[in-house]
């Protein structure tokens, strides 16, 4: 790594005024925070899809409903598909004649399910606003740093006597190391975003058949219980 880039960088934010510094800090919290979500979101859908196979398998192979949320606990960590089960079985705890408790047994098992679903999906899909918000404007805020920079070049040439290229091209150059920031911030963000949100989609479409099972599954009177 070239050694003068972080001179650079370092001897721009010591000559940028209150704006540019306010732009390289919110930029630097930008990679910060959008690295922390990609961290631990790279961790948690890596152990939700490993739970969510074991926790189906062990689901399948269980005598009964009591047995299979036992094996759900020891299985199911990241509570991925515990909670669909959870909610399927508290279905019969729903007071009598009230709306929770109104249409047959499939109609109210596809509701609780949706339900438990949206709530584990939100918890995965948690971050990816982030990610989406930081690999959007980054460019654009390391841009303004950049415009910002070349401005008060060009304001402070006629402060300094005779017009020579040296007067610009220093600053300019050194402007500029702020819209390379601004990018080096959003590139890692939209790659994540776009590699984390399949996985995602990959999470939710398991779930999703998973879920249609146990509906079919508890939908009948000779289901186990």
């Amino acid at each position: 790594m070239d050694a003068s880039a972080p001179v650079g960088l370092l001897q721009t934010l010591s000559q940028a005024d209150a704006l540019g510094r306010a732009v390289a800090l919110l930029l630097l919290a930008m990679s910060v925070a959008s690295w922390v979500v990609i961290l631990w979101k790279a961790w948690l859908l890596r152990r939700a899809a490993a739970d969510l196979n074991l926790s189906t398998a062990a689901f399948w192979q269980a005598s009964d409903l009591d047995d299979a949320q036992a094996r759900l606990g020891r299985f199911d960590p990241q509570q991925i598909v515990l909670p669909l089960l959870q909610a399927a079985r508290g279905l019969d705890s729903a007071a009598p004649h009230t709306l929770a408790a109104a249409g047959d047994r499939s109609q109210q098992l596809t509701r609780v399910l949706r339900d438990a679903l949206h709530r584990v999906l939100h918890r995965l899909q948690f971050g990816q606003v982030l990610l989406a918000t930081v690999g959007s404007t980054a460019p654009f805020v390391g841009l303004l740093g950049t415009v910002w920079g070349i401005y008060h070049a060009l304001t402070g040439i006629g402060l300094d006597g005779p017009f020579r290229i040296e007067q610009v091209s220093g600053p300019v150059g050194e402007a500029l190391v702020m819209t390379a920031a601004g990018l080096a911030v959003a590139i890692p963000a939209v790659l994540a975003y776009n590699v984390l949100g399949r996985q995602i989609a990959r999470i939710e479409a398991d779930l999703e058949g998973f879920a249609r099972d146990l509906r079919e599954l508890l939908a009948h009177p000779g289901s186990p219980s």
